[in-house]
């Protein structure tokens, strides 16, 4: 589709291998500063409140050291219908986040909590992650492979051909299986 190397960073993991996470994408930035343990708060609060429904959150935390997510943030994304959380960075209470089944992808885990250290800086606006430029409203997909970014103007375009393909893969697959020969059933259907 003219869309080469849409995978994120293959650093950005899933919490549970066998969560799936699918949806549009409302983008979150944010930095470590000197900042008040209230402004701190605060402004993640303003996050957790605008959040909208049935979009999976991707933060740019610009940081490599503190968590992003925790215990009651994923109570609240999850009880407030967010889809999931994916972060270049980390996140902590991981034992709690299984247990409430929120998709949580990221890098690493850590107790560091971001309480007086860091601070949201932006909320919709146009992030980087690796080499991609991610807007609100672009598409996102993963699972324990990684995960894919689909812009907003291609997502009909990409989960029709993903049909297809699913289609024509089931074909090989059965003529594999019938007993023809792997080369053959990819010269008959172009795909493998």
């Amino acid at each position: 589709m003219g869309l080469p190397k849409q995978a994120l960073p293959h650093s950005i993991k899933p919490l549970n291998p066998k969560w799936k996470l699918a949806g549009p994408i409302f983008t979150m930035s944010g930095e470590v500063r000197e900042v008040s343990e209230d402004e701190s708060m605060l402004r993640w609060c303003d996050f957790l409140s605008q959040a909208p429904a049935d979009h999976v959150v991707v933060c740019q935390p610009n940081d490599g050291e503190l968590a992003h997510m925790g215990e009651l943030s994923s109570e609240t994304l999850n009880f407030r219908g967010i889809r999931g959380y994916v972060v270049e960075g980390g996140c902590r209470d991981a034992d709690f986040i299984l247990k409430l089944g929120f998709r949580v992808f990221c890098r690493y885990l850590t107790p560091g909590d971001i309480l007086g250290q860091w601070c949201v800086q932006t909320l919709g606006e146009q992030i980087r992650i690796g080499s991609h430029s991610i807007q609100t409203g672009d598409y996102i997909m993963g699972d324990i492979d990684g995960l894919v970014l689909i812009p907003k103007a291609s997502v009909n375009e990409c989960v029709e051909r993903v049909e297809e393909v699913i289609h024509t893969e089931n074909l090989v697959r059965k003529a594999i299986l019938s007993g023809e020969d792997p080369k053959d059933a990819y010269l008959k259907y172009g795909r493998f």
